[in-house]
């Protein structure tokens, strides 16, 4: 394993991090899966020196958080062993007041998520989006709070605008509040629009970028097609792979074909090592529900490929409307 700073903080972090979104109740969702289930995928990635793991309280209403806690307090004798990280926006119940990012409801968010991961501190905790109905002095005040507590040791920020991304980080510098370390956003061979903004202003700020869906929910790891865009249990419960990649997206899909039939490796290899080595980039965050997702995951992170190669992967995009944001 590979390690790096995240951004310009002193904060290390492995090239490679585990999305916990799949693993829950599985009731919920057929392709969820639950503590026993998940503790294998868990225990590889550990032992590939996977240091950096990403939840949400939004995942599975909380208990992607719970599975969490469980299994890293089982695989590390030593809570600074590892980057925790969890986020808050979304509603958590019914009520006007339990979700967006209102002073009461992050106060509210972080006390629930360290109830179920089961620790006093999470490393870093990420706003999940932008809410326009809060001021942004509000927010950031908040989290400012939930910094200087030592309940959270960072900041981070998820999808958004990079407009508004700036006006927070600009307005948190200006008046001596937190600053954000940490972007984590959509971004993949299929969906590149964040080149044309965030990515940018996130170099220039010194701010980390800990990419989502680099695989493009499946669709990178030659398990669908344009005859059959449902390949798997999840990509035929997955209605926002169809709204967000469209059947022009199969010429780059094609392309990662090409390049890893030539290299001899799996799709997914060739789709995330472009990724990790895409200037400004910390580390992509990888979901995975099988031993195979996590090999293909720890073997990007030494493929290194050639700027013909690149240029093979890139040429056949298409741009995108912008998604994600709401």
């Amino acid at each position: 394993m590979r390690y790096s700073r995240l951004g310009s903080s002193g904060l290390v972090v492995s090239r490679l991090g585990l999305g916990m979104m799949s693993y829950g109740d599985t009731s919920r969702r057929p392709w969820h899966l639950d503590a026993d289930q998940a503790r294998p995928l868990v225990r590889t990635a550990v032992e590939a020196g996977v240091t950096l793991f990403d939840t949400a309280d939004m995942y599975d209403l909380g208990e992607s958080e719970r599975v969490t806690g469980r299994l890293l307090a089982e695989f590390f004798a030593d809570r600074d062993d590892y980057v925790l990280a969890t986020k808050a926006y979304f509603p958590m119940g019914d009520g006007p007041n339990a979700g967006g990012l209102s002073r009461k409801h992050l106060l509210s968010a972080i006390d629930g998520s360290l109830k179920r991961l089961g620790v006093d501190h999470v490393d870093l905790f990420q706003i999940h989006r932008f809410d326009p109905a809060v001021p942004i002095e509000e927010t950031l005040d908040a989290l400012n709070d939930i910094v200087r507590s030592g309940k959270a040791r960072y900041l981070g920020a998820s999808s958004m605008f990079a407009w508004q991304f700036a006006r927070m980080q600009y307005t948190a510098r200006h008046t001596g509040l937190a600053q954000f370390t940490s972007m984590q956003n959509h971004y993949n061979l299929l969906y590149r629009e964040e080149e044309r903004e965030m990515i940018p202003l996130c170099k220039a700020e010194g701010v980390g970028v800990l990419p989502y869906s680099p695989l493009a929910r499946g669709m990178l790891t030659g398990s669908r097609s344009r005859a059959e865009r449902g390949g798997t249990s999840r990509g035929a419960s997955d209605p926002l792979a169809d709204a967000t990649y469209t059947d022009d997206d199969f010429d780059v899909v094609d392309a990662v074909n090409a390049v890893a039939e030539s290299r001899g490796v799996p799709p997914a290899q060739v789709a995330l090592a472009w990724v990790m080595n895409q200037d400004g980039i910390t580390a992509p965050l990888v979901g995975a529900t099988k031993p195979a997702h996590i090999a293909d995951a720890i073997a990007a992170v030494d493929l290194e490929l050639d700027v013909a190669e690149c240029e093979q992967l890139e040429a056949q995009y298409r741009p995108h409307p912008v998604l994600g944001h709401d």
